[in-house]
């Protein structure tokens, strides 16, 4: 009998398509690789080169990674940027120029008017040859709303046909797929160029939502790819998911400008195993994606985001409690939105519409674009609203938003005091209070569509809309009541006392919060994003507030909440397990159930495996020394003897269906005239994860949690009783929270 298994056969270790990894085992794998490359390196100068490359490729990693996300963030930036003003309109002098950039080239504009150029004409310039009258509004209308629809068909078509896991924002699956699930494609080749593409197009079409989030995807997509160029990597799972946990970082500093602020919503938000080691490469690879995003400087203003802010006005304490107001409609419009949007969406998976997306995302285009069109608050790009929102009046400012009476009087150190409001903010707070209804209400049904769409650059938009009415409100009320107890004694008259801009940013931190339950990871964003160092505090109140009163309204974010809405695996970490259970009362088989399918050490034949394999779906079998006894003796995945019995019959002389398989480490000598054994113990697990019968479920969900297990076998006096698999423990928290257990399922 030969034992054929001391080569390495192909694909035994590896894993199926919607299937958990073995964290354990990986890690174990990973340290044997380790510790032979170590040994072999005090043997010749080549294994010590070898040894040196091996530790330094991780660090080759993730440079790469940065330098490929930060390359491709640029793209979408200047892309997205030059087709949103393609909408309105095209540049004579350089159809590759968007409207800014336009008119920075021309030598016929002036200050006052910097958005007028002869050379950037409107669509009804160039089909009637005026901008002027209703009929040329009509014709600007009509292109508008036609570039808008075209761009949706192309985003949906293309994540239909080509790559269908390309929609969506792409965090939730990121969070699965971090935790040790298997969804094979999701950050392929395919899914990174069309979701690159698709991206553009569908912030161009002006729907309601952002590149932050998908960006996210997309980085992750580059580290996927790039682990195959390393064996390391590539072989292995758990070390795959410690390079993602970095692209994922190094996503979000490219989405903000932020490369503290995504080592931290990495680690805060999205990975479920992140070692110190990960820490520093992620801290490498977000710094690596910034620098090259700013290398490219896709806004041209040497910053890393659209949005950014100069002004550093002292606030005043009293100014928290408006701070805590706007984080309190951060954290009531995060639960709204999360119910209404979970809401539309299990309609969408279990209705008609779901059958017909290109459908629903032209439609939803088409009212976006309807509505957006006549307030220029809504025309504009998301981006550039919150950007003009967090911005500060100064002298300069030509935006209906800074249209004050006695613009022009400076106080003695050359700021702007406060000054009664003039026609155009009046204007501008109406226009706006719409703007804020539309995003609300549109927001909820385009997030979820089949076209990728991120959540946090509308969520931002809702936020700094409330917060700058706010502001402008506060900014008044000062003005006009300077003499009030709760002003005079910091806010004389003809000073700067309110800085509406500030309730902008604290507003937009709120909703985010709100929205996805993010604390010390959003508040590094917003202050990475704005350069406003001294407003942490009103950012760390707003933030705590919005998440304070969102989880008393509802304790899932809005990854979680479609995590758990598409039926992922998913333990989450952050949930405590407060009930008393017991082992016996989840594993299967339950009492009155058929017995557990077990394998013999030493007694079954190859038909009666395969047989086994083909009558149950079982993703692995407990090995037992003999069905009388049920001794343990290891666990074997299904996939391992499925490859290892099919290359057994290729490769090894006389192996038939009456081939008896041994898991021991001795088999006994084979009688004449009888087929040759098969050895499989090298694929047996002889280290699986066991409890007793009485353990509690506490500690058995803690031990899946912590240690990432797909499996635990149950066990009383050595004998084997049962089997608890990952999706066991998930249903059964299910069902302790009173929600449907089938709900768990894969979907």
């Amino acid at each position: 009998m030969m034992d054929f298994l001391e080569e390495p056969i192909p694909g035994v270790g590896t894993y199926d398509d919607f299937n958990t990894i073995d964290w354990v085992r990986e890690k174990s794998r990973d340290r044997d690789r380790h510790r032979e490359i170590t040994n072999k390196s005090k043997e010749s100068t080549w294994a010590l080169i070898h040894s040196v490359s091996d530790a330094f490729s991780g660090w080759l990693l993730m440079l790469l990674i940065g330098l490929l996300s930060g390359s491709l963030a640029g793209l979408i930036d200047i892309s997205a940027h030059w087709m949103t003003d393609l909408k309105e309109g095209i540049c004579t002098g350089g159809i590759w120029f968007n409207h800014e950039h336009c008119c920075w080239n021309s030598q016929h504009v002036t200050f006052e008017d910097r958005d007028k150029c002869p050379e950037w004409n409107s669509w009804s310039q160039l089909i009637i040859s005026t901008n002027e009258g209703a009929f040329a509004y009509i014709v600007n209308y009509f292109t508008y709303v036609l570039w808008a629809l075209l761009f949706a068909f192309l985003a949906v078509s293309l994540v239909k046909v080509f790559a269908p896991y390309a929609c969506g924002s792409g965090i939730p699956e990121i969070k699965t797929i971090l935790s040790g699930f298997i969804i094979r494609g999701y950050l392929g080749k395919w899914t990174l160029i069309i979701k690159t593409i698709t991206l553009v197009l569908a912030v161009s079409s002006g729907l309601s939502l952002g590149k932050e989030g998908p960006l996210v995807h997309v980085a992750c997509c580059c580290g996927n790819i790039l682990c195959h160029c390393f064996n390391k990597y590539r072989k292995n799972e758990a070390k795959r998911r410690e390079v993602l946990s970095a692209a994922a970082a190094a996503g979000v500093s490219v989405a903000f400008g932020a490369p503290i602020g995504g080592v931290l919503f990495s680690l805060e938000e999205v990975s479920y195993y992140f070692p110190l080691k990960t820490l520093w490469r992620s801290f490498f690879a977000a710094l690596v994606a910034a620098f090259t995003l700013r290398s490219i400087n896709p806004f041209g203003n040497s910053r890393l985001v659209l949005f950014y802010v100069e002004f550093h006005t002292p606030w005043h304490l009293f100014e928290l409690v408006p701070f805590i107001l706007l984080g309190i409609f951060g954290g009531l419009w995060g639960a709204l939105f999360i119910r209404t949007n979970i809401a539309w969406c299990r309609k969408r998976k279990t209705t008609q519409l779901g059958k017909y997306p290109v459908i629903e995302v032209l439609v939803m285009t088409a009212i976006t674009a309807i509505l957006a069109f006549p307030n220029e608050y809504t025309r504009m790009s998301t981006s550039e609203l919150i950007s003009e929102l967090f911005n500060d009046c100064g002298l300069l400012d030509s935006s209906k938003l800074c249209d004050y009476e006695n613009r022009f009087n400076t106080s003695k150190a050359g700021e702007l005091p406060d000054r009664p409001a003039g026609v155009g903010v009046y204007s501008a707070m109406w226009q706006l209070a719409l703007t804020l209804i539309l995003k609300i209400v549109i927001t909820i049904f385009t997030f979820g569509m089949k076209i990728p769409s991120g959540l946090f650059i509308p969520s931002m938009a809702v936020g700094a809309i409330a917060g700058r009415l706010l502001g402008v409100g506060m900014e008044q009320l000062a003005y006009y009541h300077h003499d009030w107890a709760i002003f005079n004694s910091w806010c004389s008259q003809g000073a700067d006392c309110i800085t509406p801009g500030l309730y902008a940013m604290v507003g937009a931190a709120a909703c985010l919060g709100g929205v996805t339950r993010m604390t010390v990871s959003l508040v590094v964003i917003m202050f990475e994003l704005t350069g406003g160092l001294e407003y942490i505090v009103p950012l760390m109140a707003a933030a705590m507030t919005s998440k304070w009163v969102a989880d008393a309204l509802g304790r899932e974010g809005i990854y979680d909440a479609h995590i758990r809405l598409n039926g992922y695996p998913f333990l989450e970490a952050k949930e405590e397990f407060a009930h008393k259970t017991l082992a016996m009362d989840v594993m299967k088989p339950r009492r009155n159930d058929p017995l557990l399918t077990v394998l013999t050490q030493d007694s079954m034949t190859v038909e009666d495996v395969e047989t086994i394999i083909s009558e149950t779906t079982y993703s692995g079998f407990p090995v037992v020394v003999s069905r009388e006894s049920q001794r343990l003796v290891g666990f074997v995945l299904r996939r391992d003897l499925i490859i290892s019995i099919e290359n057994a019959r290729k490769k090894q002389d006389g192996v038939v269906s009456t081939s008896v398989i041994y898991f021991t480490e001795h088999s006994p000598p084979v009688p004449p005239y009888t087929p040759p054994t098969l050895k499989l113990r090298n694929i047996l697990d002889l280290s699986p994860f066991t409890v007793t019968d009485l353990t509690p479920m506490e500690i058995v969900v803690d031990i899946f949690r912590k240690l990432g297990l797909r499996q635990c076998l149950v066990t009383h006096n050595g004998r084997l009783l049962g089997i608890i698999t990952k999706k066991d423990v998930l249903k059964h928290i299910a069902q302790m929270a009173n929600q449907d257990p089938d709900s768990i399922l894969f979907n």
